[in-house]
């Protein structure tokens, strides 16, 4: 029981530790500046200070290597640590300041003039008695630095205003900077008033935006804390202060709209960014007409000003990335003692401290990118696709209510040539850039289509590391704005128009690779549907090769495919898309590897580079070489083989078995192809009043449903054909009989079958549509604009006791049947000498035996 309680009392000393040194930052940062200057003595503390300024700061270790802070060179300074005093004679700060009252420790801290105020206001008696107090003391310089008027009025009534302002200061108990949590509310000992308290992570304590500059001076009624300055009281909220404050009427304005304003009057810790009215007069009108006039591109704008943490411009000593409550983020810094947002500096006033949170007025307005058009989202990487857009007249076809995507290439990807080309050419290409619709990244998938405004069909290609459509390979930065998204590529993209067979043949330096593609019965599988990946020779990989060579490459058909069908792969692949410098194992037709990486944008196919690559055809992609490539690891088996490749292929040696042989590779490898390209489904749009259907059904429909694409593959057996021969065998005549059976497999349907639902009258139709638009959950299929193709049970759901007014009819499409395949089997069913006479006997497999193969669907 004992070491049970141990157990847990260490359990919550070490979490109670724990939690306190999480919040305790300032105290954490202190501790690092002992350590820097433990060189010069003892609680001595290295603090840096900003050239041209008087402000100093216990550094982070970013600020401290970097030796600057908000973009200025700070200085090294060492001092005593709070608490510690110099002695004559001795290194480092070896003594303790003594410690007095709240007054006399004023004088301690070197806070004169807040001692001073204290004195003639009559505070001092009671911060020199008995209690326990904090005491955010203003430093000399925060009351040198005070507005004159303000600092008038207190001296001039010292007994109740400056008295009052000073008890601003104070709450009545003892906390220490570690007991100062970030987003505490202290009730100030005036009036009770809110003192607004931050602890941010680089060490920085403000109190009402004012910043702690000397902590922790303990005295034996409580605690000093110098603050760099005078704080005022705060009342309002943000929403009040918008509201009265004239040069922010705009503002006011576009949050009442949006109805953003209500949420900056309820309580929190929000900083507002807040743009002047000569901020928003700097917008183009359009701009702002058209923002104003949308609600969401109006609200996203207003939230896209506010964080919903506080940040005090003294807590900001470098760049940091904020959260806005639109989604997206910013970044603020300083430049000196100026503030940044995103790296320009705009702001004009800062630090309006309210209720629920700081102000800090800005000169320009923030539009975020969910608030622009989809062309407004074009940085300065893509300057020349945008300005094309809008000079050949297509950024006024991207209508704001429009859905789009932009493929937006970078400026680079544009050469002087295209630039020079004909307007109505270059429109065309950049048409190929607009997709119809709004696509994201995370929707893009491999194998999708997207269409483009000029009607062109892209595809996708979606890699390990890279997302490329057509040749071109996304890079970051990817927008989505209020009618679309943005996405950035390298290269322009260039849509495919020929089959990979066409493009070799439309092109002289592959004629002898497209000779013996030919030669080996290949040129079929590159003409026709597919996705594939082909290394190209150029005729120079070809340099030696007689006609002769030619000739016995050619009459070895099988060696020749193994050779050309290892430049083959199923899949396409871009040679962008690979992960630079990674190795990308492929394997071919021919069932060997290829190993392909890209080094310094060129792609290397087994070390060989390619000359030329992501040549794209309408069934894949072309990668051009200059060598042949050849498998390292297939033997050879013929001398004279083996003395061509010799000729053709240095760069490996090839190895030599005699007698070897390579294996057949049949060509059924794309047959699949063909065949599924031979099932797509057939849809008949016919007029309901005509009846050129297979079946009409009236009344009780039949609820079957058969699927698009789907496919019922039927074996027919012809009327078999018996033949009887006579033959010699071995000197004798011998009767022989043989059956000839016929075999057709064809394709049946698809059938398409769906269920129309008409109604008696007008009013009917319309109870029947607004039934169908809020009922049905699931539409597969819509034909000829009066039925829709329904679920079996939603069909009875909707239909049930909805009275004789409406008729169900189901109709039937069946497609043509297509014969795939024709085969003609002989069976020799029995030989028999002519001269005997024998009964009739079956031999063994004499009957045809029925085999189905049906076809990929």
């Amino acid at each position: 029981m004992k070491i049970f309680f141990l157990f847990t009392f260490s359990t919550f000393l070490l979490s109670a530790f724990e939690q306190a040194a999480a919040s305790a930052h300032y105290d954490k940062i202190l501790t690092h500046s002992r350590i820097r200057a433990r060189d010069q003595g003892p609680n001595v503390c290295a603090l840096q200070q900003v050239m041209g300024t008087k402000k100093k700061y216990f550094s982070t270790c970013r600020n401290w290597y970097q030796g600057a802070i908000c973009g200025k060179k700070a200085t090294v300074l060492y001092e005593c640590c709070p608490g510690y005093l110099k002695m004559d004679g001795t290194r480092g700060c070896p003594a303790v300041a003594p410690i007095d009252h709240v007054y006399g420790t004023l004088g301690i801290v070197g806070a004169t003039s807040t001692q001073q105020y204290s004195d003639i206001s009559r505070l001092r008696e009671e911060i020199e008695g008995r209690g326990s107090f904090t005491f955010f003391a203003p430093s000399n310089e925060a009351w040198e630095q005070l507005n004159s008027e303000i600092h008038k009025n207190l001296v001039d009534n010292v007994n109740i205003e400056l008295y009052n302002a000073l008890h601003h200061h104070m709450v009545n108990k003892r906390m220490l900077t570690k007991d100062l949590k970030n987003g505490m509310t202290l009730v100030s000992m005036y009036n009770d008033q809110k003192l607004l308290v931050n602890h941010y992570p680089n060490g920085v304590v403000t109190v009402n935006c004012a910043r702690i500059i000397h902590g922790n001076q303990i005295a034996t009624n409580g605690v000093v804390h110098v603050i760099d300055r005078v704080l005022t009281a705060v009342g309002n909220t943000i929403q009040d202060f918008i509201e009265v404050e004239d040069d922010l009427s705009s503002l006011r304005a576009a949050a009442i709209t949006s109805d953003v304003l209500d949420t900056l009057g309820r309580p929190g810790h929000y900083t507002l960014f807040a743009p002047t009215n000569e901020a928003f007069e700097r917008l183009p009108r359009g701009v702002l007409e058209r923002i104003m006039g949308d609600k969401v591109a109006s609200e996203a704008l207003v939230k896209f000003h506010i964080l919903n943490t506080l940040q005090c411009s003294e807590a900001i000593t470098g760049g940091a990335v904020y959260e806005t409550l639109e989604g997206n983020t910013v970044e603020v810094g300083c430049d000196g003692e100026s503030l940044t947002v995103n790296g320009v500096k705009m702001v004009k006033r800062k630090d309006i401290v309210t209720s629920n949170g700081v102000i800090h007025l800005i000169d320009e307005v923030l539009i975020p990118d969910s608030a622009k058009q989809v062309i407004e989202l074009g940085g300065a990487q893509q300057t020349t696709f945008t300005d094309l857009v809008a000079q050949l007249g297509l950024a006024s076809s991207l209508r704001p209510e429009g859905q789009y995507t932009l493929l937006a290439p970078l400026n680079g990807a544009f050469s002087d040539d295209t630039l020079r080309m004909d307007q109505r050419l270059l429109k065309t290409i950049l048409q190929n850039h607009i997709i119809k619709v709004k696509v994201g990244l995370n929707e893009l998938y491999n194998g999708q289509e997207l269409e483009t405004i000029g009607g062109k069909l892209l595809r996708v290609f979606v890699y390990r590391t890279a997302v490329c459509i057509e040749n071109s390979c996304m890079v970051r930065g990817s927008k989505e704005g209020r009618n679309g998204f943005i996405h950035i590529f390298r290269q322009i993209i260039n849509p495919a128009e020929k089959t990979l067979h066409e493009m070799l043949r439309n092109d002289k330096r592959f004629s002898v690779f497209l000779s013996l593609v030919k030669a080996a019965d290949l040129d079929d599988v590159l003409s026709r549907p597919g996705e594939w990946t082909l290394f190209v020779p150029t005729n120079d990989a070809f340099k030696g090769l007689t006609d002769d060579d030619k000739d016995i490459l050619i009459r070895d058909k099988n060696a020749l495919r193994n050779i050309l069908l290892y430049h083959l792969t199923q899949g396409v692949f871009i040679g962008s898309g690979f992960e630079p410098g990674v190795t990308n194992i492929l394997k071919t037709i021919q069932g060997g590897k290829l190993y392909l990486k890209t080094v310094n944008d060129t792609l290397l196919v087994n070390e060989l580079k390619s000359r030329e690559s992501d040549l794209m055809a309408t069934n894949g992609v072309i990668h051009v070489i200059d060598k042949l490539l050849y498998p390292a690891d297939l033997p050879v088996g013929n001398d004279q083989l083996l003395t061509i490749l010799k000729k053709l292929i240095k760069y490996i040696q090839i190895k030599f078995v005699r007698d070897s042989t390579f294996k057949e590779i049949p060509l059924t490898f794309y047959k699949i192809n063909i065949i599924e390209s031979n099932v797509q489904p057939i849809i008949r749009k016919e007029d309901p009043s005509v009846t050129q259907l297979t079946k009409l059904i009236e009344g009780e429909p039949e609820f079957k449903i058969v699927r698009e694409g789907e496919t019922v593959t039927k074996v027919i057996h012809g009327e078999p054909i018996i033949k009887t021969y006579t033959k010699i065998i071995d000197g004798r005549p011998v009767e022989v009989t043989e059956k000839k059976v016929t075999e057709e497999r064809i394709i049946q349907g698809p059938e398409i079958k769906y269920t129309r639902i008409t109604a008696g009258g007008s009013d009917n139709e319309e109870k029947l549509k607004k039934l169908l638009e809020e009922e049905v959950t699931k539409v597969t299929k819509f034909i000829e604009g009066d039925g829709h193709l329904l679920e079996d049970e939603e069909i009875k759901r909707l239909l049930q006791g909805a009275g004789t007014e409406y008729t169900k009819v189901t109709k039937v499409i069946e497609r043509e049947p297509q014969i795939i395949e024709r085969e003609i089997k002989k069976v020799h069913l029995e030989e028999a000498p002519v001269r005997k006479a024998q009964p009739t006997r079956r031999t063994q497999g004499g009957t045809a035996r029925r085999r189905t193969r049906l076809a990929n669907h």
